[in-house]
């Protein structure tokens, strides 16, 4: 009787381990090749422990995990008996694949509910990593191009005319990004200050074209958003908020950097066009001479408690109100009310399309397969999110990192909510409206650029926006992670751990 009973006790994990040992090595090939899986296609590197912890723990197998920047260190343990253990170092570089991130968390899934075997679930995802991106190199590059063109206007108050010259910028960044700098790995060390030399030298020869055709602040703003480190710093922001300090230390010191050079690489293409064109150049250096000053000769004295009070004789200047360009700057870029339709910012309702249509834009270059039931659920986030973040910077204007928190709010209630009521992927639902609300929260911060800058106010750009993307996405992380704890304080109890931000 008595060994009935020990034999009860005893766990099934316990008794599948003793009598099937062939069973264990499968499950740690499916725990490894996960580990994999979740590298290489984007998955939020602050949850990958947790999943893999999950995993385990279901399939019994006696594992840790260590993560850090592009690799995960696995130990595993040879037997249920055995002091022994195995440590396996797996390490795969790669961006947001949402399709694929989506298959991969079903088979997850299907594996720890018992719906497939570990044995299949490796072959899934064994298959899922061999294949191809689902969209083609010059497919990408066109989602680029209009990406870039809806951007412009709708965030970096691009005119009709900006906009396609934006677009050109993106898809030659996009196709030197996918092909040159993958093949050769001397052109990926300079590829982002390259490409930011080239869209700003670009975009600086058109807005010095006479009759202010185009916007320099738009394109150049427009042309280099798709490379700007928004993902990773949010992703570290999340990291540090997690307590993995050392990844997230990691990685925003690399976003800083990053974001360095290309402000760095923006300023190199601008003042090379400069030096090329003589008369662009003395015209900017004029620009940034104030012209609306009224001056006074006579005696000052500092009497407000300075030290020592020493009177001062001089000429005194002394700025009016703003001058007729500063009163029709739009998000950076002259707009004259004056002028023709094309050169002007798009109006307000325009955004009840390109919103949409913009985040569909992003699904697709994020590789969201087009007919998938996912795709206008990530539309439909996306414009709740830029709905609130939009609402809230009327009400709250300058506020970067609140407005970015209300967005992120409701994207955080509504792909949770997804995820527990209807059984969604919460992370693959809300990676766009997230994304968006990067550009977003930089454009309201003044773009990537600026118009009307000092050469000194120019090498402080990347600095400056490093800052501004930083501010936004502690915001975002704040508001995600307010709801997703809003979200799980309701229902019970998942038995994996929940694929989200």
């Amino acid at each position: 009787m008595s060994k009935v009973f020990l034999l009860c006790a005893c766990s099934w994990r316990e008794l599948i381990n003793s009598k099937f040992p062939i069973d264990i090595v499968a499950r740690q090939k499916f725990i490894l090749k996960l580990s994999k899986a979740l590298l290489s296609f984007g998955a939020p590197s602050h949850r990958i422990t947790s999943q893999l912890a999950a995993a385990a723990e279901i399939l019994g197998a006696e594992a840790e995990f260590v993560h850090l920047p592009n690799i995960i260190i696995v130990s595993i343990k040879s037997g249920p008996d055995s002091p022994s253990s195995r440590t396996y170092f797996v390490r795969a570089t790669g961006r947001v694949a949402l399709t694929s991130l989506h298959q991969v968390h079903l088979i997850y899934r299907d594996v720890l509910h018992d719906k497939i075997g570990t044995e299949a679930g490796t072959q899934a995802l064994r298959k899922l990593l061999r294949e191809h991106p689902i969209y083609p190199l010059y497919f990408r590059c066109i989602l680029a191009f209009f990406a870039a063109s809806v951007i412009c206007v709708v965030s970096f108050g691009g005119s009709f005319l900006d906009m396609w010259f934006s677009g050109v910028c993106a898809c030659v960044l996009q196709y030197l990004g996918l092909n040159a700098a993958h093949k050769s790995a001397m052109y990926a060390n300079v590829y982002e200050i390259s490409v930011s030399i080239i869209v700003a030298f670009v975009a600086r020869a058109l807005s010095n074209i006479p009759g202010n055709l185009f916007c320099y602040s738009a394109i150049s703003s427009a042309g280099v958003v798709l490379i700007l480190p928004g993902f990773t710093v949010l992703v570290s922001a999340l990291e540090l908020m997690s307590r993995n300090i050392f990844c997230g230390s990691v990685r925003i010191v690399y976003a800083v950097i990053y974001t360095l050079f290309l402000g760095f690489g923006l300023t190199i293409g601008s003042d090379f066009y400069l030096v090329v064109d003589r008369r662009a150049r003395k015209s900017y250096y004029s620009s940034n001479v104030p012209s609306n000053l009224t001056y006074t000769h006579g005696r000052f004295v500092l009497a407000n408690g300075s030290s020592p009070f020493i009177p001062i004789q001089g000429v005194l200047g002394q700025a009016n109100a703003l001058n007729y360009e500063q009163q029709h700057l739009v998000k950076g870029c002259f707009r004259d009310s004056s002028w023709h339709w094309m050169k002007q910012p798009f109006p307000w309702w325009t955004l009840l399309f390109l919103v949409p249509l913009y985040s569909t834009l992003s699904s697709l270059g994020n590789l969201q397969r087009f007919r998938s039931v996912q795709l206008p659920v990530m539309v439909l986030f996306s414009c709740c999110s830029y709905a609130a973040n939009r609402s809230t910077s009327i009400v709250l204007p300058g506020r970067t990192d609140i407005v970015a928190a209300a967005g992120a709010f409701v994207i955080g209630l509504l792909g949770n909510i997804y995820s527990r009521v209807i059984g969604g992927t919460a992370f693959t639902s809300m990676v766009t409206g997230v994304l968006f609300l990067v550009p977003s929260g930089i454009a309201q911060g003044g773009g990537v650029t600026q118009t009307y800058q000092s050469s000194a106010e120019q090498y402080s750009t990347g600095f400056s926006l490093a800052l501004r993307m930083i501010s936004v996405a502690s915001g975002v992380t704040i508001g995600l992670f307010v709801s997703q704890v809003l979200v799980y304080l309701f229902g019970t109890r998942k038995n994996a751990a929940h694929f989200a931000f």
